[in-house]
């Protein structure tokens, strides 16, 4: 383990050997602090960062007895979070220099943990669609995909062994999928959210990158009050579903096709019960009613800052805003009903199934930094509040990773963390990406 370079562990494996005193924090920050000294100038993922407060966190770290589970290990905040020592800027000149006196709910518990706050990474404006400048470390002239972008570039170029991020359409697994990385969307609530900027309220949920399944166990132990992390054990081989999704004639290119069928053959290989999973026709509307439930909820949110800092937002933002304001309240209420039916139908439909498996993204991240790539595939799970987690499985024509994503029911997180560790382990999906 130690023969990697120390920024190269994953987290798991950095916490553990700073638990058997193999390896201080001080040297794993400075492994971290001499990356990004090296590498940022070219990825860019960062908004705030401060060598002296980092290695201070991990003076400390190295001079008391173990706090907890992530104890000495640093981590990345996506910079949409309020952290008290860190500004909160959000993407955007609206909040240059803005400074809460407090963390956000989560951060705090990262820290109750042991772990080190080592700075903001870059987000999307108020984690929306108009991008900041990262790059894709795997090739800097394509996206990172947002809004969770310096999360993602960060983690991947071997920063910062994880890096917390936020979802309101596919902001964290699309990024750790054109990252090559493993993205954990919890199920909707399942962590504090107080801290948070919102973006869409009904949407919202704080989600961890990583570079294993393990990382993001531990880390959800973490953010869920528990001292230690360790799998569920599965009945048997695990039961997936099979899904495409009705997205899959229109967003689905060739990599994301080969990709999903590839992995699929490799579940069954492996032992897992797969079959066809269909959804049913009148989720097709999902899609749609995302966007009407996060147009409307953004331009609540920003309320403020469209009445007093209208001309600092971005035109892709604005428009939102515009198509929030002109939503009549009886569709979004349609909407939100829509929604918590088709939570309820999907609960029912699930029942007997450990898992689904589907599309993550429609291909490989765009080429460019204009664009941070399409939710489509990731949103309508979001919609739905239920956990999934994507796994890089395959590499498309570029040699860009192409991710999978894993589904579970609303509140089956364990599940899910158990059923993407067994694909890991045993069905070898991400052998070719993760270490």
């Amino acid at each position: 383990m130690t023969m990697l370079p120390l920024n190269q562990l994953t987290l798991s494996a950095a916490a553990k050997a700073i638990a058997a005193k193999e390896i201080t924090s001080q040297a794993l920050v400075r492994a971290c602090l001499d990356q990004i000294a090296a590498r940022e100038g070219v990825v860019k993922a960062w908004s705030a960062i401060d060598a002296d407060i980092a290695h201070a966190q991990a003076r400390a770290a190295d001079a008391t007895s173990p706090r907890g589970p992530l104890h000495g290990v640093p981590i990345g905040v996506k910079d949409v979070l309020n952290t008290f020592d860190f500004p909160t800027e959000m993407g955007s000149p609206i909040y240059k220099g803005h400074q809460t006196k407090t963390d956000a709910s989560c951060v705090a518990m990262l820290r109750a943990a042991g772990a080190i706050i080592l700075g903001k990474t870059v987000t999307c404006e108020f984690a929306g669609v108009a991008p900041g400048a990262t790059t894709n470390p795997l090739d800097v002239t394509r996206t990172p995909g947002g809004s969770s972008s310096g999360s993602a570039a960060a983690v991947a170029d071997h920063m910062v062994p994880v890096a917390i991020g936020t979802q309101t359409g596919g902001s964290v697994l699309r990024p750790a999928s054109f990252c090559g990385l493993v993205g954990y969307k919890p199920s909707y609530g399942y962590y504090n959210r107080e801290g948070l900027k919102f973006a869409a309220e009904s949407l919202d949920t704080i989600g961890l990158i990583g570079r294993s399944v393990e990382d993001m166990g531990l880390v959800s132990a973490a953010l869920t009050g528990r001292a230690s992390w360790s799998p569920a054990k599965l009945q048997s081989s695990p039961r997936i579903g099979v899904c495409r999704t009705y997205l899959w004639d229109e967003k689905a290119s060739p990599e994301t096709r080969s990709c999903f069928e590839s992995v699929a053959a490799d579940l069954k290989a492996a032992g897992a019960a797969t079959e066809f999973f269909d959804l049913p026709p009148s989720f097709h509307r999902l899609t749609e009613v995302r966007e009407i439930i996060n147009d409307v909820e953004r331009a609540r949110a920003l309320a403020w800052e469209w009445a007093h800092h209208r001309a600092a937002l971005s035109p892709q933002l604005a428009g939102t805003i515009e198509r929030g304001l002109a939503t009549p309240d009886a569709v979004y209420r349609d909407a939100l009903a829509f929604s918590e039916k088709s939570r309820l139908d999907l609960d029912h439909l699930l029942q007997g199934f450990d898992a689904l498996v589907a599309p993550c993204v429609n291909g490989e991240a765009p080429i460019g930094l204009d664009y941070a790539g399409d939710p489509a595939f990731q949103g309508l799970w979001t919609l739905l509040h239920v956990p999934t987690l994507t796994i890089p499985a395959t590499r498309g024509p570029n040699n860009m990773p192409v991710g999978i994503q894993f589904v579970a029911a609303r509140g089956a997180d364990e599940t899910l963390l158990s059923v993407s560790l067994w694909a890991q382990t045993m069905a070898h999906i991400g052998a070719d990406f993760l270490t």
